[in-house]
């Protein structure tokens, strides 16, 4: 496969849109006009690539309609870029105001040409309910246990150092009721935490009583640094 091959199904598509196309135009692989309308540029290659976006980048110098083409093949594998990931690679073109075409070829079949994309202003909508969990979670949180990039052990959210002040309390006394342990630690949800057990930590022992778990043990061990801070 070479960048030439999917000019000619390319400039065959824009043809049938009544577009007059020509290619490697002071440097751009392809432009394609219709009529006064303003010119269309398209970059080519072989496969999603960096330089692919950057070049879709530098040619929003020129035209405000750019757009990124790349050919994928009939069968896709698990391994291929366009099958895991599509729809990021559709949403990045979004954000970057890209369009966005793909071009299947094959030895037996003709030329599929899609667009997925038109270049657009990209305006970003805020989830006011993933902002709010955002802000919660860092309020919540006590201190920084977390090592940016690190994936050494399990993040440290709110929720488990909530656990684990639960946990601690158990352990000081052996078992505990929910009642007494919401009253020591402060944790108002310890009822929900212990019932859940996401982490294996805690054993109902008796009706409202809880003891732990090896799990639990376990993590006031691993954890005993942030158990440190939290105390």
């Amino acid at each position: 496969m070479r960048e030439t091959d999917l000019y000619p199904p390319l400039k065959a598509y824009l043809e049938r849109q009544g577009y007059e196309v020509k290619s490697e135009i002071r440097g751009c692989d392809v432009v394609a006009r219709r009529g006064d309308e303003p010119p269309v540029v398209i970059e080519i290659k072989t496969g999603i690539t960096l330089p692919l976006f950057l070049q879709g980048i530098e040619r929003q110098s020129l035209s405000d309609d750019v757009y990124l083409a790349f050919a994928v093949p009939h069968r896709l594998t698990k391994n291929n870029l366009w099958f895991r990931y599509k729809k990021d690679i559709i949403r990045l073109c979004r954000r970057l105001g890209l369009g966005l075409i793909t071009v299947r070829i094959s030895e037996n079949r003709s030329p599929d040409v899609v667009v997925h994309q038109d270049p657009a202003p990209y305006v970003p909508r805020k989830n006011k309910r993933r902002s709010s969990l955002l802000l919660q979670e860092f309020e919540r949180r006590v201190g920084d246990p977390n090592l940016g990039g690190s994936n050494q052990r399990p993040i440290i959210t709110a929720y488990r150092q909530d656990a684990l002040r639960c946990a601690a309390f158990i352990k000081q006394q052996g078992t505990a009721k929910v009642a007494d342990i919401r009253k020591n630690t402060a944790v108002e949800k310890a009822s929900a935490i212990l019932q859940r057990d996401v982490y294996g930590w805690f054993q109902r022992t008796d009706r409202g009583i809880y003891g732990l778990s090896p799990k639990g043990e376990e993590a006031l061990t691993i954890f005993s640094d942030v158990l440190d801070a939290l105390s």
